[in-house]
């Protein structure tokens, strides 16, 4: 397909189906977890139970996403994709028979993300090591990469605000369904992908030696080793504001599920803001200066955010903040699989889905721990302090970092060598 610039991904049949794919399931993904966080906030009352929810759901990220990006290296990619699609439609049908009978009770909810959390630390790194088959090399990677987090943020930003309605209008049972039914679109569309898999790795070394390559390739590269600190920091300190926003919605602005979706939905749109940022760059080069002004301006957003008593201000503090995470997040991403090799991709991908997902849970935890104590407001102003203190010790070391970098880029051809820069 003859395209812009800037939709170069999308001259890929294979990536135009698995978007439109994942594109109604994230949809049904966020009805469900709408529906889940605001079920546990009315059968409870407490901040500690959502933060409790998010911290079933996200935990696997950071027990098993590394060892889960080594066993992805080895299989093929859609096969993988097919079997983790398929347990969560099977997740999603069985929640869906506990919510309509009636006997929900809040630990099937823990439950059931526990389930579901399990299957993601799966098919995350299957998903991100992915793309470069769906696109068929490096060139129009980083776009792939952009649209695909653009993708996962829009349906934080739709999925939110059309779950509060449906919620409000039907009950927390037609969250459950739709998100159930969303699945047959991603299974049809990995089913209609006709793509060369790349050669599986099968090294002689044993897994733990794997294991150990991957964290020595991301964590023994000072730019690497910078981004993924920063972002784990920024996830540990920032992203609890979306398990606490039930407290926000309803004690702060008096509003109800459709006011959560509302909330929730701004910083998913501040997502996609920043994702169509990355998308349209022409470059990854002048990402790893991006990364770090936009984990500061996630935590000073989330700051104002914790002690703003009115609902349009909170809003657009919170698409600051919902947009800094994920410029610090999408970027961090871009870069790395930029320039990564091949045989460690699943490995890299699953570090750095450990370091933003993975990391989420500690903070949600932590954040639902000390808002039982200091209030929620403080707790998020807290976590806000934290991704602002991490983003200046970044920014302090990124000339250092750039310096790193320069070599590697050239080698890549991203970058002019010196040598020609001068002719």
């Amino acid at each position: 397909m003859n395209l812009p610039h800037g939709l170069r991904s999308f001259r890929h049949r294979s990536f135009r189906v698995f978007f439109l794919g994942q594109g109604v399931s994230q949809f049904g993904t966020w009805l469900q977890l709408i529906a889940t966080s605001w079920l546990i906030y009315r059968l409870t009352g407490s901040a500690f139970w959502l933060g409790l929810a998010t911290f079933a759901l996200q935990l696997p990220f950071l027990v098993l996403a590394p060892v889960a990006g080594v066993w992805v290296d080895r299989l093929n990619k859609r096969k993988v994709l097919l079997a983790t699609n398929t347990i969560a439609c099977m997740q999603a049908t069985a929640m869906l028979a506990l919510v309509a009978s009636g006997r929900i009770e809040p630990w099937h909810l823990i439950a059931g993300n526990a389930l579901l959390g399990l299957v993601n630390a799966f098919d995350s790194p299957a998903r991100q090591s992915f793309l470069i088959e769906l696109v068929g090399g490096r060139e129009d990677l980083p776009n792939a990469i952009a649209f695909q987090s653009m993708l996962m943020n829009g349906g934080r930003f739709v999925g939110p605000v059309i779950g509060g309605a449906v919620i409000a209008l039907w009950g927390e049972v037609w969250g459950f369904g739709l998100n159930a039914a969303s699945y047959l679109a991603v299974l049809a569309a990995l089913a209609a992908l006709r793509v060369t898999p790349r050669v599986a790795e099968h090294p002689e070394a044993g897994w733990l030696a794997q294991l150990a390559a991957g964290f020595h390739w991301a964590y023994g590269f000072l730019p690497s080793r910078s981004m993924l600190l920063l972002l784990a920091a920024v996830s540990i300190g920032a992203q609890p504001y979306q398990s606490l926003a039930p407290y926000f919605a309803r004690d702060v602005f008096g509003g109800d599920s459709q006011t959560l979706g509302v909330l929730i939905g701004a910083g998913g749109m501040g997502a996609v803001s920043g994702m169509l940022y990355l998308a349209l760059r022409p470059t990854v080069r002048g990402l790893v200066t991006v990364i770090g002004y936009a984990a500061a301006a996630a935590g000073i957003a989330l700051i104002a955010f914790a002690y703003t008593p009115q609902f349009w201000p909170a809003l657009a503090l919170v698409y600051v903040t919902g947009m800094g995470i994920m410029l610090t997040a999408g970027a961090t991403n871009t870069v790395l699989q930029t320039i990564v090799e091949d045989r460690l991709r699943a490995r890299v991908a699953a570090i750095y889905i450990m370091s933003f997902l993975g990391m989420s849970p500690l903070g949600a935890l932590a954040a639902g721990w000390a808002a039982h104590y200091v209030g929620p407001p403080a707790a998020l102003a807290a976590g806000g302090l934290l991704a602002l203190a991490a983003a200046g010790v970044y920014l302090v070391r990124l000339p250092a970092i750039r310096r790193e970098m320069r070599p590697l880029y050239e080698r890549l051809g991203i970058a002019p060598r010196a040598d020609q820069s001068l002719r």
